[in-house]
């Protein structure tokens, strides 16, 4: 009875992940050789587009513009064959009319690329056939979207299409002039500002081959490897298992950059460990929901959004990475504190290892193991580097071959140790494995891992060319990682092995092409919202909208925007949702700040937004990734649903954060000293805060407790805030000293100006603007003329003459005849860090009123 309830389980779990992930249509025959044979071509299609072979052989190479029109084309072909139309359609056979729609949808898609060059000869004025393939490719893809993701993001999609043809006819403040079909579908289907725009471009050049990484490694086992890992070295600890599947999670965001794939393969096995240990079954899928949301804040993959971020925001793929690994770590030291905390207050015990170290022993083995990668890290580094220098290109062959050298040695050292099986959580006695031989039995997973950060960082390749490569060692290792071991364990048929590989090689390429379904149509989707906002111009309008209801307030046009991500995010993905929000908010949050005086970088309001998207994912009543864990721990998902959205309020409070402190992004951190402080402080407060939501620190904390605690967290995610109370930040010095004042500045330093003028709208601004200057310009004229700014003096004012095209200062919106009111000078003052101070030494205050209620524990009877 048990077992059959447990296989009813398992069912209804992979059936909720393919309907969201992969397609619940698994149909027979011609149809389902089909259903295999279309994801591998997309798999093999998109690996030959990313990689330098056509432009080696002069043959097959595509502009951007056609790749996006064939991944496209895959994409709702996929959608159309692999997601039933209703709950209620067959899902073993695929009808007559998902065929026809998925054909003309696929040829709708192809379009573009079809007819490329007569479209470009005839741009802005589109023939009946034109629009005709347009408005059928627009409505096929709003049903393909609501087949793969639900009606949400059909919904929103097809309400901007109704915005643009009815905007004469909305109300005032939201009205513009309108426009035709022909122009609507023109731009929407015809252009790359639309549909084919940067949304689905990052599709197509990077997203695709992070997906099928991920489902390579997890093909070949890491994910196994990874849930085997963080349990034997955490499970031992009180609440063992729920840390274990926070690390878990963090872990799989390498592998997967969906929630509910997290929840369904690292819950499984966590969550009836965790319920074992005394969690409820509330609280244990709340941990693993809060934990696998957060998967998708984990550089290097992030969901996708990373990659968006790179376009939108015009920083470097390594420039985000360095922008988001903070707030990640410290988001999940938080949520393993929580976990901590939560088995304190239950009491709670962890697993019993077979081998129970000594202190020493424990600590000579994580020295041991820190040491080694260290000298390690610095071999690599330093060695690869040297041989780069002396051998030039012949370097890189050479460490192509000490790679697969490594990876053939420590797959033999692998060998050594047992196969890491996946134990049944629900048996009587559950096994702690050994840290030791669980870490050996994979090290070489870790190495295509490496292969990507290297071609990321050091090499400085594209995203799309650091994943090809990494990609194809990863190929390499699911084809020969079994054969290999076979051969050195002498105990199995090296070409039963070798043939094992090969399958699973092309289910590896399959599934990770069917998990790019919704992404690829989402994308495209979103790529309406996009259009829609150039050709309409609500962006003002959002601008002026978000303005008049906030007062100007920065927090709470912050709040306002929180709210639109979470209320979109209940029903869309959250590639598309961090698409549709940045779009519409990202500006107003940088133009409204400068007009408030404070200057807000664009990577901080990208990631603001993309945080929020995240947290939708557990937000009852729609969280998904609540369902899947609910279904999981046999509890109650909206109750799952809210207590993991508690347990998330601590990655709630990180974007008001960074938003005010941008240190917590790494930006305007110098040295190692700032960084170290920058570390320390950040995680404490998010300890401190963690601490202070669970109303329990040492013991249950009283009320005023709880108060110090959240002044405290606040004190340290922004010691500015009391400290420019008491001493000013900057003093403004006169406009017309603006040529000593720039000469005078440090290399790196933006000059910072008041300004004011008229806008194209007819509106009088005042804001406060940044402008970076050339590095070689050396005179305070110079460096002026290079921000883009020619100055007159009128009367003692200083009045901008002339605009450089492009320059820093037409970027921040600077026009001809505005004023330069003031210069923001830096004032000289002491450190904010300060503050530091007094908030630890409150922190001890209460840790020793804590400890003094600490009941006193019972001598043991002799």
């Amino acid at each position: 009875m048990a077992k059959s309830f447990k296989q009813d389980t398992d069912q209804e779990l992979q059936e909720m992940l393919a309907q969201s992930d992969t397609g619940a249509r698994q149909p027979v025959g011609p149809a389902g050789k089909i259903l295999i044979l279309v994801p591998f071509l997309w798999a093999l299609f998109q690996l030959w587009y990313a990689s330098p072979l056509p432009f080696m052989l002069n043959f097959g190479v595509l502009n951007d513009t056609e790749a996006r029109s064939i991944h496209l084309a895959f994409a709702i072909f996929l959608a159309f064959t692999a997601y039933p139309a209703l709950q209620r359609s067959p899902k073993d056979k695929v009808p007559v009319q998902d065929w026809l729609f998925a054909l003309v949808g696929a040829f709708c898609a192809s379009y573009i690329l079809i007819f490329y060059e007569q479209i470009a000869n005839r741009s802005g004025a589109p023939t009946t056939l034109d629009v005709c393939a347009g408005v059928a490719g627009i409505l096929l893809l709003l049903e393909a979207t609501r087949r793969a993701l639900g009606p949400p993001l059909m919904i929103v999609a097809a309400v901007f299409l109704t915005y643009a043809l009815a905007g004469p006819h909305m109300p005032d403040i939201i009205a513009h002039k309108g426009a035709s079909l022909n122009k609507l579908i023109s731009h929407q289907w015809l252009t790359t500002e639309g549909v084919f725009g940067v949304a689905l471009g990052v599709s197509t050049s990077f997203v695709f081959l992070f997906v099928l990484f991920g489902s390579l490694l997890d093909k070949a086992g890491a994910g196994n490897y990874f849930i085997k890992v963080a349990f034997s070295m955490l499970g031992h600890m009180r609440g063992g298992p729920a840390k274990a599947a926070v690390v878990a999670s963090g872990l799989s965001g390498l592998v997967s950059g969906s929630s509910i794939a997290n929840v369904v393969t690292t819950g499984t096995f966590t969550i009836p460990l965790m319920k074992r240990v005394g969690f409820p079954g509330t609280k244990a899928g709340a941990v693993e929901v809060a934990a696998s949301t957060n998967g998708q804040l984990t550089p290097p993959i992030m969901g996708a959004a990373a990659f968006l971020m790179v376009e939108y925001v015009g920083i470097s793929y390594v420039e985000v990475i360095k922008h988001a690994l903070l707030p990640a770590l410290i988001s999940y030291i938080a949520l393993i504190y929580i976990v901590h905390l939560e088995a304190l207050k239950a009491g709670m015990q962890g697993l019993e290892r077979r081998h129970k170290p000594t202190i020493s022993q424990s600590i000579f083995s994580f020295m041991t193991v820190f040491v080694g990668l260290l000298v390690l890290s610095a071999i690599i580094y330093y060695g690869i580097g040297w041989t780069k220098q002396a051998f030039g290109d012949a370097a890189t062959w050479m460490i192509a071959i000490v790679s697969l050298l490594a990876y053939v040695g420590l797959v033999k050292f692998s060998s050594g140790y047992p196969e890491l099986e996946i134990d049944d959580p629900n048996q009587d006695v559950v096994v702690l494995p050994e840290p030791g031989p669980t870490l050996k039995s994979g090290l070489y997973f870790l190495l295509p891992i490496v292969v990507l950060v290297w071609c990321l960082t050091v090499e400085r390749f594209s995203p799309g060319l650091s994943a090809f490569w990494a990609t194809l060692f990863m190929m390499f290792i699911v084809i020969t990682h079994k054969p290999l071991k076979a051969v050195f364990r002498q105990s199995e048929a090296p070409a039963a092995a070798a043939r094992q590989g090969f399958i699973d090689l092309f289910d590896g390429l399959v599934t990770g092409s069917r998990n790019m379904i919704g992404i690829g149509v989402a994308t495209a989707a979103a790529g309406i919202v996009v259009g829609t906002v150039t050709l309409t111009g609500i962006g003002l309008v959002m601008t002026e909208f978000v303005e008049f209801i906030s007062g100007g307030n920065i927090f709470l046009i912050l709040l306002f925007t929180a709210i639109i991500s979470l209320i979109l995010g209940m029903g869309l993905p959250t590639t598309a949702n961090y698409i549709v929000v940045s779009t519409l908010m990202a500006p107003v949050i940088v133009t409204l700040g400068a007009n408030a005086g404070l200057i807000v970088p664009l990577i901080a309001v990208h990631l603001f937004v993309f945080y929020f998207g995240i947290l939708a994912d557990d937000t009852p009543p729609v969280g998904l990734a609540a369902f899947a864990a609910a279904a999981i721990a046999k509890s109650d998902p909206i109750k799952t649903g809210i207590q993991g959205f508690t347990y998330d309020i601590r990655t709630a409070i990180l974007p008001f954060m960074f938003i005010f402190n941008t240190q917590l992004l790494l930006i305007g951190v110098d040295s190692a000293w700032q960084l170290a402080l920058t570390i320390f402080s950040a995680v404490t407060a998010m300890l401190v805060f963690s601490a202070a939501t669970q109303g329990f620190w040492f013991v249950k904390s009283k009320w005023w407790e709880t108060l110090g605690l959240l002044l405290i967290a606040f004190t340290l995610f922004r010691p500015g805030f009391f400290w420019d109370e008491i001493y000013p930040p900057s003093t403004e010095v006169a406009a017309t000293e603006i040529e000593q004042v720039m000469a005078e500045l440090p290399i790196g330093e933006p000059l910072q100006l008041k300004v004011s003028g008229e806008t194209i709208d007819g509106d009088f601004i005042t804001k406060i603007v940044r402008l970076p200057f050339a590095e070689d310009a050396q005179s305070g004229q110079d460096r002026l003329f290079s921000t883009g700014l020619e100055l007159r003096n009128d009367d003692g004012k200083m009045v901008v003459d002339m605009v450089g095209f492009d320059s820093p200062a037409q970027r921040e919106g600077i026009d001809f005849d505005w004023t330069i009111e003031a210069i923001e000078k830096p004032a000289e003052r002491p450190a904010k860090q300060w503050m530091f101070i007094p908030a630890l030494l409150l922190l001890a205050l209460l840790a020793k009123l804590q400890f003094m209620r600490r009941p006193t524990p019972t001598p043991a009877k002799a």
